[in-house]
């Protein structure tokens, strides 16, 4: 599969995507970087967070290399901005305009999220 469309910011229901992320170990307190890993999964679904619209997403994994690996079809949860933070790539969908479809509903939901966030908080949109 190639991973050759650059989607950082903009990862809906349905991609198929890869990104790198960091891995540590240790305790929260004392974490201990080990090195980076990348991830390729397929995106289940995504969610903004009620209190502070933090995207996340629930990934299936369908491969994994680098440091400490995730197994194939393991499902996972990652903010949005640990899966963005080095960049991240789809590969293409059978049709595209689909693709638009959900790319416009997800910029729906975060927006009305953003505009209930800041009512509730009377801080900016």
């Amino acid at each position: 599969m190639t991973f050759s469309i650059p989607c950082t910011g903009d990862v809906v229901a349905g991609d198929i995507i890869e990104f790198t992320e960091a891995v540590f170990a240790g305790t929260f307190r004392k974490p201990r970087y080990v090195g980076e890993r990348t991830v390729q999964a397929e995106v289940l679904r995504d969610s903004y967070g009620a209190g502070k619209q933090q995207h996340t997403f629930t990934l299936k994994v369908l491969s994994s290399a680098g440091a400490e690996p995730l197994a194939a079809g393991t499902v996972t949860t990652r903010k949005g901005r640990n899966v963005y933070r080095n960049g991240t790539r789809r590969a293409a969908w059978a049709v595209e305009a689909d693709r638009r479809a959900a790319l416009d509903e997800k910029h729906t939901r975060g927006d009305l999220a953003r505009a209930v966030r800041a009512e509730r908080v009377g801080g900016f949109q």
